[in-house]
């Protein structure tokens, strides 16, 4: 039961890849759901026996390096994490596989779509199952791959190649210090295996390397190179510029790669390493900060985003943000606990999305939507309940986890904490704007949609509406109650849930504290959000567009908006920045080790100088040689002249040696001229 979880997938991308153009569309379809179906009710299987009945499953499949005493072997382990990753996995991937098929129909190349959504789950729940580090990082890179191919999967297009190559060289530099993480790990531990590592860990707590010429804490680096890795896949800031330019691929990509599965790889990673990070507090700090000012930011630039994709994308930065500083925060299973459930409501926003997109012939700007509420009723049901599900809304599922997060952070009371609580705050408060932003321009705003959409409307919306609403209904069902049924399990006072699988220093518990927050401070990121929503955009933007609009002091904000409103829609220019310093770098590379160094002193030193400097010595003794019988007396006479001095100067032993090294000299010479 636990290698079909794997193979079903295996098998899809194989039987799809190799035999797919043999199969119809609807051979093609069937064949990869039906797989992901038994997928998903394996993981089931595997979910009851291992996190319900209180079981580690560890199987060893075979070795796959060995050398002299060091091996490294392809196994898996299935604890609690890697269960609830997988059924988070297997559901979302089976949800949009079916949706697929209907939202892909018309694309002539359906079989290679969905082989590739196969072989991306297959290669995510390689990296969940793995026992160690390097099987962990071979599944890492196998995510990366396949988003490479579905980002750019229709190849024709400029932007989806340029988004695909964008996604895969970012990825590719935080990889960088993935690698030295596990070559660190392997020289300390002499194994990558989690058990091994993680027990060995307290003997080597205190042990330094000495790195660029500074003594630092062995665990230190590697938590460090780790983070870097985690960052980077999970698009916090600084790495963040590859994921909303994923948006150009097709939307079930951005619903299983971008939004519930890959991206949270980062998180994963982190919470896998629980035991390493909670001894280097350095590192924590270091998660509490990019997460927190990823959820800030993140949260602004959304809200002056005009395609809806993006928005979502940028949104999925946000949470991901949070997760971050809750882990840095030693707070391990309330972040998996967010994970679960914001798996859930992003997927519903982005499958909702891919209908809007659908219906209005893939036009993805909200401002040429509007009016929409009586006839697509559940699209607008399934993007109020995913909406208010990322807010905190009671109730659903974002309360029980997004709200936790803030409670913890709140409850350190050392000033860091209330510093990143207040960034958090006010994530939270952008998040309930550009939530609200997107219901207000797609279901309220008049009309703005173009005739050919217009005309064709009626038998558009009917024809969406056949299996894509099965995936989006079951995921509004998981966005309301994932949080009340788990909650207990997950997060719950006393539960043996996580059992050894997360790890939590004793001097960075404090659970218990948020018990004592006054509940004004509890309720206080709702009572906000419900405020702007209100403040914000009920007044501000309906009642000014409908009444304000020939105002003096409505133009002249107006123009204030058009004048900060670029520097947060084109995300902070980093896009901008990285093209300029990129540039720079291949201007400084250029003059320096191309000009200077390659053309200029390894020529010099190289072949080539030695060719040009026997070449010139031989021009000079080729045109010193004259008809002319003075020079070659002179010649004689000098050199008369030179042996009788040394004959003089220095004794008959030493002046013989010299002239034998002398006659050997002008041999070579000769040789070499000749």
């Amino acid at each position: 039961m636990y290698i079909f979880v794997i193979l079903f997938p295996l098998m899809s991308f194989l039987l799809l890849g190799l035999l797919g153009r043999y199969f119809s569309r609807e051979g093609c379809a069937i064949l990869s759901t039906f797989s992901l179906f038994l997928t998903l009710i394996s993981a089931l299987f595997c979910f009851y026996e291992v996190a319900i009945c209180n079981t580690i499953i560890s199987i060893k499949l075979y070795t796959w390096v060995l050398l002299d005493i060091y091996s490294i072997d392809i196994g898996l382990i299935f604890d609690t994490i890697t269960v609830t990753m997988v059924l988070v996995i297997s559901t979302i991937s089976f949800f949009v596989h079916l949706y697929s098929t209907t939202y892909m129909s018309h694309d002539p190349h359906l079989s290679r779509f969905m082989a590739w959504l196969s072989f991306f789950t297959f290669f995510m729940l390689i990296l969940v199952t793995s026992d160690n580090f390097f099987q962990l990082f071979l599944g890492w890179e196998g995510v990366g791959l396949c988003s490479y191919l579905l980002i750019n999967f229709w190849f024709t297009r400029i932007l989806a190649n340029k988004a695909a190559i964008n996604a895969m060289l970012v990825n590719r530099i935080a990889d960088v210090f993935f690698i030295l993480a596990l070559l660190t790990i392997f020289l300390t531990f002499k194994t990558s295996n989690y058990n091994i590592v993680f027990n060995l860990l307290p003997f080597i707590a205190n042990e330094k390397i000495i790195f660029m010429n500074l003594l630092i804490n062995k665990i230190d680096i590697i938590a460090f190179f780790l983070f870097i890795g985690a960052i980077g896949k999970s698009a916090q800031i600084i790495f963040h510029v590859w994921l909303p330019l994923a948006m150009e691929g097709p939307t079930p990509v951005s619903a299983l790669l971008h939004a519930a599965t890959m991206v949270t790889a980062g998180v994963f990673l982190v919470i896998r390493s629980s035991m390493i990070m909670e001894y280097s507090s350095n590192v924590l700090n270091l998660l509490c900060i990019f997460g927190s000012i990823t959820a800030i930011f993140s949260g602004i630039i959304a809200t002056f985003q005009y395609d809806v994709k993006r928005i979502i994308a940028y949104s999925t930065c946000s949470q991901l943000g949070y997760m971050f500083f809750s882990c840095g925060l030693s707070n391990y299973h309330v972040a998996f606990f967010h994970l679960f459930n914001h798996a859930f409501f992003k997927a519903l926003l982005f499958l909702s999305a891919g209908v809007l997109i659908h219906v209005l012939f893939d036009d993805q700007d909200i401002r040429k939507m509007g009016r929409l509420l009586w006839a697509i009723p559940l699209i607008y049901i399934a993007i109020m309940i995913g909406s208010l599900a990322i807010l905190g809304f009671p109730f659903l599922s974002g309360f029980y986890s997004k709200d936790l997060i803030l409670e913890l952070v709140y409850s350190r009371y050392i000033f860091s904490s209330t510093f990143i609580y207040l960034l958090a705050l006010l994530g939270a408060l952008f998040t309930s704007s550009y939530s609200l932003k997107v219901i207000f321009y797609v279901f309220f705003t008049k009309a703005n949609f173009n005739y050919i959409t217009y005309k064709y409307w009626n038998f558009n919306i009917a024809e969406v509406f056949d299996k894509m609403s099965i995936s989006i209904f079951f995921l509004i069902f998981l966005s309301i109650l994932s949080g009340y049924v788990f909650s207990d399990m997950f997060i719950g006072y006393g539960t043996n849930f996580w059992n050894n699988s997360i790890y939590t220093s004793v001097n960075n518990y404090y659970f218990i504290d948020i018990e004592y927050i006054h509940p004004f401070i509890k309720n206080l990121p709702i009572i906000l959000s419900l405020l702007i929503m209100f403040i914000l955009f009920i007044f501000l933007e309906y009642t000014w567009f409908i009444f304000c609009n020939y105002n003096i002091l409505y133009k002249k904000l107006l123009v204030l908006y058009y004048n900060i409103a670029p520097f947060f829609y084109y995300a902070l220019f980093f896009n901008k920045l990285y093209n300029k310093l990129y540039s720079l770098i291949i201007k400084f590379s250029y003059l320096i080790f191309i000009k200077y160094i390659d053309k200029g002193l390894l020529e010099i030193i190289g072949p080539f100088g030695f060719y040009k400097f026997f070449k010139n010595l031989n021009n000079i003794i080729y045109n010193s040689v004259t008809p002319l019988i003075f020079f070659y007396i002179y010649l004689f006479i000098f050199s008369l002249v030179i042996i009788c001095y040394f004959i003089i100067i220095i004794n008959i032993v030493d002046i013989i040696i010299i002239i034998n090294n002398l006659f050997l000299l002008s041999f070579v010479i000769i040789i070499f001229i000749l």
